[in-house]
C-alpha cells in the first residue's frame, strides 16, 4: 500500500531532521523533498526497507495539505525506520507504520464499519478519513467517547513507564498501578471492573471519576464469598483458648481498669490491671473471664489470638495513590513535571500474627476478610514459619487512599480463668 501511494504521488520519502520536520509542520512550511520524483522516492523507500544508513535517515510522509488549519493533515509521517528487533518478529522488518497510518488501513481492511475512538483523537479524524480516501478503501464511521479519568490516578502509559523504569513501583503488576494486572493483584475482581464500565456507558463528556463506585461494586461481589478472619479463620475454624492471648495494641490503649470487654467468639472478660514499661507503653493487661456477661453491654469488642507456638507472621500491605492531586493541572502534564505531584509515601507495611493451623491453607490470590480491619488478598501464602505471609489490603471506598496513619505494634494480655475447667481448651 505504501508503494502504491508513492507511485500515485500521494506519499514521499523525506530525510528532514525530526525537529526541523516538526517545526515545519507547525509553521506550514513544505519540505524540500516534497517535490521529489516518484523514482527518487522509490529509491529511498528501498533504502528504508533495507534499513541502510541512508534509509535510517528517512521517513515516509503522506502528501496531504501543508496549509490545512487542522495540523494533523500537514503531511503526517506514515513509516519510520527502527533497527531495534521487534519483540515478536525480530529483525524481519527494519521499518514500521505509525499508529496514524496503520489504524485507518487495518480498520478498513478488516471490514470494520464503526470505529470506537476516544475523543482525544478528535483532531485526527479528518486525517483518518483522508488516508482511507487516498488508499481507495472503504470509509469507516467513527463513534467518539470520552476517555475514562480517575482521581489521583495517572493513566498515561508513558508516565506509568517512568514509574517502572525508575523503580518507584515493583513492575507492571504493582497494586499501585491502574493496569489490569495491578488492580487484580490489589484485590479487585474483573467482574467489578466490567460492571463499572458498563454502568458508565459511552459518553462524550469529559469525566473525572471517583474510585468509590468501583470499590463499592467490588465489595458487593467479594463480601458474600470471602471467609472471615480474626487473623485466624472465623468460620468453620478451630479456636484455641489459652490463659495468655494477644490483642491489638490500639485496642489495649482504649481499655480501662475494671472495664468489661468482649473477646470475640469467646465471651466477656474484666480487665483488672494494666501494666506499662518505664516509657509508659502498655506491655500487658491482666483480667478475669466473665463468660456470663452480656456482649450487648460492652463497648469494646476485641479480636485476639491465643499465645501458642502455632502462630504465623503476617505482613499486611496497604497501598496509596501515586500522586497527591486529584488531577494534573495544565503544565504539570507536560514532560516530567508530573513528578512534582508524587506522593511521598505510597506503601505501608504492618506486622501481624495469625493462627498457623488455619492460615496455612490460604492460597495465593484468595480473598479474605480480617474482622475489624477489612478485606485482603493473599499475595504470598504460607510456605515456611520463617517467612511471613503477605496480605494486600483491598480498598473499600470508605476512606481516602491518600491517608497514611502510623500504627503501633501489639500488646499481650493474660487472663486469669474464673473457672478451673476453662484454663486451656480447644474447640
Amino acid at each position: 500500500m505504501a508503494e502504491k501511494l508513492i507511485k500515485q504521488g500521494k506519499a514521499y520519502v523525506d530525510d528532514t531532521p525530526p525537529k526541523q520536520l516538526n517545526d515545519q509542520r507547525m509553521d506550514g512550511i513544505e519540505s524540500k523533498r516534497r517535490s521529489n520524483s516518484v523514482d527518487e522516492n522509490l529509491k529511498l523507500w528501498k533504502e528504508m526497507i533495507a534499513g541502510s544508513e541512508r534509509g535510517l535517515q528517512c521517513c515516509l510522509r503522506g502528501k496531504l495539505d501543508m496549509q490545512a488549519l487542522n495540523k494533523s493533515l500537514r503531511d503526517p509521517v506514515y513509516y519510520r525506520c527502527n533497527p531495534v528487533p521487534h519483540h515478536r518478529i525480530g529483525t524481519k522488518y527494519k521499518l514500521h507504520p505509525t499508529y496514524d497510518f496503520a489504524c485507518p488501513f487495518v480498520d478498513s481492511e478488516e471490514g470494520i464499519t464503526h470505529a470506537l475512538r476516544s475523543s482525544e483523537y478528535h483532531n485526527r479524524n479528518a486525517q483518518y478519513h483522508r488516508i482511507q480516501e487516498d488508499m481507495g478503501m472503504q470509509k469507516v464511521l467513527i463513534y467518539e467517547f470520552s476517555r475514562l479519568n480517575m482521581v489521583y490516578t495517572l493513566l498515561s502509559k508513558r508516565k506509568l513507564l517512568w514509574f517502572v523504569q525508575n523503580g518507584e513501583v515493583d513492575g507492571w503488576d504493582d497494586p499501585r498501578l491502574p493496569t489490569v494486572q495491578g488492580i487484580v493483584r490489589r484485590g479487585l475482581k474483573i467482574e467489578a471492573l466490567i460492571q463499572f464500565i458498563v454502568e458508565q456507558g459511552a459518553s462524550k463528556n469529559l469525566n473525572l471519576m471517583e474510585w468509590d463506585k468501583l470499590l463499592t461494586i467490588n465489595k458487593k461481589i467479594i463480601d458474600p464469598i470471602c471467609p472471615r478472619h480474626m487473623a485466624v479463620l472465623a468460620k468453620q475454624r478451630e479456636i484455641t483458648y489459652a490463659s495468655r492471648i494477644w490483642i491489638d495494641y490500639d485496642d489495649a490503649e482504649l481499655v480501662s481498669v475494671d472495664e468489661e470487654v468482649t473477646l470475640m467468639d469467646w465471651g466477656n472478660a474484666i480487665v483488672k490491671e494494666i501494666i506499662k514499661d518505664q516509657y509508659g507503653n502498655i506491655t500487658e493487661l491482666v483480667g478475669v473471664l466473665h463468660l456470663e456477661g452480656s456482649v450487648r453491654t460492652t463497648k469494646l469488642k476485641l479480636t485476639w489470638l491465643a499465645e501458642t507456638i502455632e502462630l504465623v507472621n503476617l505482613t499486611l500491605v496497604e497501598y496509596f495513590y501515586l500522586i497527591k492531586v486529584r488531577k494534573l493541572e495544565k503544565g504539570q502534564d507536560e514532560g516530567e513535571h508530573f513528578t512534582k505531584a508524587l506522593n511521598s509515601c505510597t506503601k505501608k507495611e504492618t506486622a501481624a500474627i495469625g493462627d498457623c493451623k488455619n492460615m496455612r491453607h490460604i492460597k495465593q490470590g484468595e480473598i479474605l476478610q480480617l474482622e475489624r480491619r477489612g478485606y485482603f488478598r493473599c499475595d504470598v501464602p504460607f510456605n515456611e514459619p520463617s517467612k511471613p505471609m503477605v496480605l494486600i489490603e483491598i480498598p473499600n471506598g470508605r476512606r481516602r487512599l491518600t491517608d497514611f496513619e502510623v500504627s503501633q505494634g501489639g500488646a499481650k494480655a493474660s487472663i486469669k480463668e474464673a473457672e478451673s475447667n476453662s484454663s486451656q481448651k480447644e474447640k
